[in-house]
């Protein structure tokens, strides 16, 4: 990656007493995908707005090679856009809404001839030029809305759940060769999306918003590991979080006595135990709990488990052939390596 292409700093907008974006600093370099997460009201999709110049600010800047971008309008700001919603233009065959930007642009016939082929090739729908948009499968619809996105050469890439209306198994497939895609473009990207699997596949960097703010920002990797809050550890699907007090290489929690990894600060602190850390032990040997819930994951099974002692449910994730009835009792033991503090 190269020096920075976008930069918002202290972006604010509000909609009555309400922050949708609470003074958001971020920064995304060139070539480099950055994907947004966040729940509903998270001011994910306002940061996109902000950044394509569809929502006006209240505080802050917008930055485009170095640019300040307050009063530039959209279609001068060299940004391409892509919703779920595909926004095809129904009139016009697959050719024509992949030449729209081009036209804007007062680029030939020639160039868009030229151009229109190169893209259906690269998204993989070639020879579809005079194909009626309406005949288009949803996966189709999807790859024709990124070629019209990227005809125009946009200096940044905005994807606003793209994936969001097309089923589980094509998004999978899709989100694999759009890194590919984007990879041997260099093409820079910011996208928001609700779909955490989507964005760990696709990104180089997440970013995880909340209440206007960014609560995590870090390589997929970085946020999967190492979550900086309980926000973002419920908000990624870890529910085994309690309050505990850590002392040497234990922590006290409800559950009991939890190692920690070695070197862990000391004191008061969240503790996130990862469902793969929950390990099942004769009831002797560890915490006494009951099965009451088990979720077939698909390699694994994930265990829902009730403590005899009282305290939040824990959930293991078990082997398919280890995994115990519903009802049966069983211990709980906890793996260090598996344990993340949480600062607050």
């Amino acid at each position: 990656m190269t020096g920075q292409l976008l930069r918002v700093e202290g972006a604010t907008v509000r909609f009555g007493a309400r922050a949708a974006l609470d003074a958001v600093d971020l920064a995304v370099a060139a070539h480099e995908i950055v994907c947004v997460l966040g729940p509903s009201g998270s001011g994910k999709s306002t940061l996109l707005r902000v950044v394509a110049g569809l929502q006006g600010l209240d505080g802050g800047r917008v930055l485009l090679d170095g640019g300040d971008q307050a009063g530039v309008p959209v279609h001068r700001r060299g940004v391409g856009l892509m919703f779920q919603d595909h926004q095809l233009f129904p009139q016009h065959d697959v050719g024509g809404n992949v030449a729209f930007g081009l036209r804007m642009h007062g680029r030939s016939r020639t160039e868009q001839a030229y151009r229109v082929e190169e893209l259906l090739d690269l998204v993989g729908l070639p020879g579809a030029r005079r194909r009626a948009v309406a005949h288009l499968s949803g996966g189709e619809q999807q790859r024709v809305a990124l070629a019209r996105a990227l005809a125009p050469s946009p200096r940044i890439l905005m994807l606003d759940e793209p994936l969001g209306q097309l089923d589980r198994g094509l998004r999978e497939r899709l989100v694999v060769e759009l890194r590919q895609l984007f990879g041997r473009l260099g093409t820079t990207v910011l996208a928001v999306t609700h779909d955490q699997g989507e964005a760990f596949a696709l990104a180089d960097r997440v970013v995880v918003m909340n209440e206007g703010r960014i609560a995590q920002a870090g390589s997929p990797l970085d946020v999967w590991q190492r979550p900086a809050s309980e926000f973002v550890a419920r908000f990624l699907g870890f529910d085994n979080v309690v309050p505990a007090t850590v002392s040497g290489e234990a922590a006290e929690t409800v559950w009991g006595r939890i190692p920690v990894p070695a070197g862990s600060p000391q004191g008061q602190s969240g503790l996130l135990v990862r469902p793969a850390g929950v390990r099942l032990v004769p009831v002797v040997n560890g915490l006494p709990c009951t099965v009451f819930a088990r979720t077939f994951r698909g390699h694994h099974v994930a265990v829902q488990l009730r403590p005899k002692g009282g305290g939040p449910q824990l959930e293991a994730e078990v082997a398919l052939r280890d995994a115990p009835p519903e009802g049966a009792e069983v211990g709980v033991a906890f793996a260090a390596d598996e344990v993340v503090l949480l600062p607050g």
